[in-house]
């Protein structure tokens, strides 16, 4: 897969998932170090809209506010970073992530509203679990009033307000459920 080249001012789907689809986490505070890597290697590099951490996967909607080069470096960092300290804590060695973390640029704004849906609702798809309950998405971020680096005003103005950004997300979370319901 040839990798989509990073460009300033541009929306981004960034993931990657464990090598031979291990976990990458392996509990809370392995996601809360994450987090607080991401924040540390990336901030003012990139603006986040939307996130979940999955144990053997992730997902991160963001916008490259750096020179491209700076940034995927800055990923790199902190990839390797995590990776190392992941690594010692749980006794490992070698890889942890797939090679390269992926990205895909986002060419439109409804575009990017489904890629947020869809990011907070991964816990509904892989372990079938309430997406609002969730902690590890951006979900109950964007919707409380405490101080955060998610860019919540933007978001909630993209959705049209909160109740639209709820009303969006329930209803794709009930079309998800009709799917998956046998009579």
């Amino acid at each position: 897969m040839k990798l989509e080249v990073l460009e300033k001012d541009r929306f981004y789907h960034v993931y990657n998932k464990g090598i031979n689809a291990t976990n990458i986490f392996s509990n809370n505070d392995n996601k809360r170090y994450f987090l607080k890597q991401l924040k540390l290697y990336l901030k003012n590099q990139i603006s986040i809209y939307a996130y979940c951490l999955m144990d053997n996967h992730f997902h991160l909607v963001i916008k490259i506010n750096s020179e491209p080069d700076i940034v995927t470096q800055s990923f790199s960092n902190f990839f390797n970073s995590y990776a190392k300290a992941y690594n010692k804590h749980i006794g490992r060695t070698g890889s942890l992530f797939e090679k390269h973390f992926k990205r895909i640029r986002l060419e439109n704004e409804e575009y990017l509203k489904n890629l947020i849906i869809y990011v907070h609702m991964n816990p509904k798809h892989h372990l079938d679990m309430d997406f609002k309950e969730f902690v590890f998405s951006s979900y109950q971020t964007i919707l409380l009033e405490k101080e955060t680096k998610i860019e919540r005003k933007t978001v909630l103005d993209i959705f049209g307000g909160k109740d639209n950004f709820i009303f969006c997300h329930n209803e794709r979370n009930d079309k998800l459920t009709e799917k998956y319901t046998f009579e």
